[in-house]
C-alpha cells in the first residue's frame, strides 16, 4: 500500500517566520539573533528546522523559492494536513503500486500560531520522537513510472553514492539513508524519526539534485513505508520488479549496495538489516522458483532488439561498435557472441578494461578505440550499442551529421541511463536510435511464463518479511532485557557479597573467581530461555503480540519499571569497584 504524504505546494510560511509569530509579535530575525534557551534544545531546532547555528536547515534558493519550501512548523505539529490523491496502476498481474500525485492546496496566510508553553511543547516533542519506532522509508522511480527522460536527471553515478548519503542524511528527520540507482530506477530508502517530514526532506533533495520542481517530481515518485518498503525492495532483489521479470542482475546491485555501505556510518542498523534480509529472499527466489533460468537480461533484450530492428538477415554479418567496458558491455559481448558475432569493435576510455573482456571471451576480437576514435567507428559501423557511466551525450549530432548517407542506415541501442545518445540523433534519416524504454516490447514476450514463477516467488518474500519484522519487533524487547540483565546481576552480585563476607578471608583468589563464574553461569542459563522468548529467536519464532506479551509479562513479575534506574546505578557503580 503506498501513502500518500503533505502537499506543500503553492504558499508556505517559513519555519522562523511561523515561529516568531508566537512570540508575541517579534521577528524572525530578533529571534535567530537573541533566541530564548529552549530553542537550544536538539528536538526543537529540528522541530522549527534549524541548525546549531539557528539557520535553516536548507537555504531557499532563487530557483525553488519560499513556495516550494516545507512549513516545516506546520508539518511538524500536529495539526490538519491535507494529504494527496494516489491512483493505482497495475504494473503486472502480481504487482501493482499506487503512484503518489498530491493535490496542490495552498495553507493561506497565518494570524498566529497557538505554542503555548514553549517549554511543555519541547519536552513533548522529545518524547515523540524518542518513544516512537522508526519508519522505514522508501521514496522513488523507476522504468514503471517514468520515462528515461526523468530517471537520466536524476541518476547517481556509484562514485557519487556516500555523498549523496551523507546529504539526505544532513536532514534532521533521516537517521540512515541509502541509495539504489540503476539504469531502471532511483529510489532512497531511509530510516526516518518522522516518514511525512523525510518525505518532504528527500523530495527536497532530488529536487536540488535534478533541479525539477516538487511538483513535476510528485507525478512520477512512488512512497512506500515500512512493511510496503521492505516488500518492495524484497521484491526488487528477487526480480519481480524488474523490466525483464526475474532478471538476476538486480540482486548483484542489491549487494554492492550493501557492500558499500558498510564502509558508511549512515547506512545503518535498520538499513543494513533491511538489505541483508532482501539479499536472503533474492537468493531463495532464484534458487526454488527458478525464475531466472534462462531469463533475459537489459544486455541480452537489447541484443534481441538490434536483431529484430536491423535490416541485416544475420547479427553476425553486421559491424558491431560498442561504446563502454562495464558490466553492461561484459553482457552485451556474452550474448552478441551467443549469436555468430567474433569481431566487435570497443570504444573507451582506457584500453585496460577491453584488454580484461578479451581474456574473458577469448573466441572474440575485440578491437580497442580511444573515445577521440567514436566518429570513425560509428562510420564503419552497422549496429551501436552505448552503456557508459557517463553523464552527458556521448554522441551526438556533430558526432555523426558529417558522416555519409548510408543505404542500410545506422541502428543505435542505448541502454545507459543517462543516456549516450542525445535524443537529437533520432531526427537524422539515416538513423533509427533505440533507448532502455524500448526494451518493453522484448520483454513482454517472457513474462507471462514467468509471472507463473512469480506467484510461487511471492510467498518466500512474505516469509522473509515476517523474518525481518520479528527482528524489527525484537528491538522494542532491548530495554526490557537490559533490566532484566540488571536486576538479575543485581542479585547476583549481592548474594556474591554476602558469600564473600560469610566464609571471610579463607578462600584464595582462585576460589573467589570460580564462585562467582559459578553464579554468573547459573544466571545466564536462568536467563536464557526468557531472553529467547523476548527477542523471538528461538527454533518456532513467535508472533509480534507474543513477543511483547512475554515482554510486559517479565516488567510485571519483576516490577523492571519501577527498579530500573536505581538498579543500572547500583551495578554500574558495583562494576567501577571490581574494576
Amino acid at each position: 500500500m503506498a501513502i500518500g504524504y503533505i502537499s506543500s505546494e503553492a504558499t508556505a510560511v517559513s519555519s522562523s517566520q511561523a515561529f516568531s509569530h508566537s512570540f508575541h509579535g517579534g521577528s524572525a530575525a530578533e529571534l535567530l539573533k537573541n533566541p530564548p534557551s529552549v530553542l537550544k534544545c536538539p528536538f526543537m531546532r529540528a522541530f522549527l528546522g534549524m541548525k546549531t547555528a539557528f539557520q535553516p536547515i536548507r537555504p531557499v534558493t532563487q530557483a525553488s523559492s519560499a513556495k516550494a519550501t516545507p512549513d516545516l512548523f506546520a508539518m511538524t505539529a500536529d495539526l490538519p494536513v491535507q494529504v494527496g490523491s494516489a491512483s493505482t496502476e497495475s504494473l503486472d498481474n502480481h504487482q501493482t503500486r499506487e503512484l503518489v500525485t498530491l493535490d496542490t492546496t495552498e495553507f493561506g496566510p497565518r494570524t498566529e500560531v497557538m505554542i503555548g508553553d514553549v517549554k511543555e511543547r519541547s519536552r513533548m516533542l522529545e518524547e515523540r520522537y524518542a518513544d516512537r519506532k522508526r519508519s522505514i522509508l522508501v521514496i522513488g522511480l523507476s522504468v514503471h513510472s517514468c520515462p528515461v527522460e526523468v530517471r537520466e536527471k536524476l541518476a547517481v553515478p556509484e562514485a557519487e553514492w556516500t555523498q549523496a548519503i551523507d546529504e539526505l542524511s544532513s536532514y534532521p528527520h533521516i537517521e540512515e539513508a541509502s541509495i539504489l540507482s540503476t539504469c531502471n530506477r532511483l529510489e532512497v530508502y531511509v530510516s526516518a524519526l518522522s516518514w511525512h517530514m523525510a518525505t518532504l526532506e528527500i523530495i527536497d533533495w532530488m529536487s536540488q539534485k535534478s533541479g525539477m520542481t516538487h511538483a513535476l517530481l510528485r507525478k512520477h515518485l512512488f512512497v512506500l513505508q515500512n512493511e510496503d518498503a521492505s516488500m518492495h525492495l524484497f521484491r526488487v532483489a528477487s526480480g519481480l520488479d524488474s523490466l525483464v521479470l526475474g532478471e538476476g542482475q538486480i540482486l548483484s546491485q542489491v549487494k554492492h549496495v550493501m557492500k558499500m555501505g558498510q564502509a558508511i556510518d549512515q547506512f545503518g542498523r535498520q538499513l543494513t538489516a533491511l538489505f541483508k534480509q532482501a539479499i536472503v529472499a533474492g537468493k531463495r527466489v532464484r534458487t526454488q522458483t527458478g525464475i531466472g533460468a534462462g531469463s533475459v537480461s537489459i544486455s541480452s533484450a537489447a541484443v534481441e532488439l538490434a536483431e529484430k530492428k536491423s535490416n541485416l538477415f544475420r547479427l553476425k554479418d553486421a559491424n558491431m561498435c560498442i561504446v563502454g567496458a562495464g558490466k553492461m558491455a561484459k553482457l552485451l559481448i556474452k550474448h552478441l557472441n551467443s549469436k555468430g558475432c567474433s569481431s566487435i569493435h570497443m570504444v573507451n576510455r582506457s584500453e585496460e578494461r577491453v584488454k580484461n573482456l578479451q581474456k574473458d571471451f577469448p573466441d572474440v576480437t575485440l578491437t580497442y578505440h580511444s573515445l577521440d576514435e567514436v566518429a570513425r567507428c560509428i562510420e564503419h559501423a552497422d549496429i551501436i550499442f552505448t552503456c557508459t557511466a557517463s553523464k552527458v551525450p556521448l554522441i551526438n549530432k556533430s558526432t555523426i551529421g558529417s558522416l555519409p548517407s548510408a543505404d542500410k542506415g545506422k541502428l543505435f541501442v542505448d541502454i545507459s541511463v543517462p543516456r549516450n545518445v542525445a535524443p537529437c540523433v533520432g531526427q537524422l534519416t539515416t538513423v533509427v536510435v533505440y533507448n532502455v524504454d524500448d526494451l518493453q516490447e522484448i520483454v513482454a514476450g517472457n513474462k507471462e511464463e514467468r509471472s507463473r514463477k512469480a506467484f510461487e516467488a511471492e510467498n518466500i518474500i512474505k516469509e522473509e518479511l515476517k523474518n525481518f519484522e520479528a527482528w524489527q519487533d525484537s528491538l522494542q524487547t532491548v530495554p526490557t532485557i537490559k533490566k532484566l540483565r540488571a536486576y538479575a546481576e543485581t542479585i547476583r552480585m549481592s548474594e556474591f557479597e554476602k558469600c564473600l563476607g560469610k566464609v571471610g578471608n579463607d578462600l584464595s583468589i582462585k576460589d573467589k573467581k570460580a564462585i562467582e563464574e559459578l553464579s554468573r553461569s547459573i544466571v545466564n542459563k536462568l536467563l536464557h530461555g526468557p531472553m529467547v522468548h523476548l527477542r523471538g529467536d528461538g527454533p518456532s519464532s513467535s508472533c509480534r503480540d507474543e513477543i511483547l506479551e512475554n515482554m510486559h509479562a517479565v516488567e510485571r513479575m519483576f516490577d523492571l519499571n519501577s527498579e530500573s534506574l536505581s538498579m543500572g546505578r547500583r551495578v554500574d557503580a558495583r562494576t567501577g569497584q571490581a574494576r
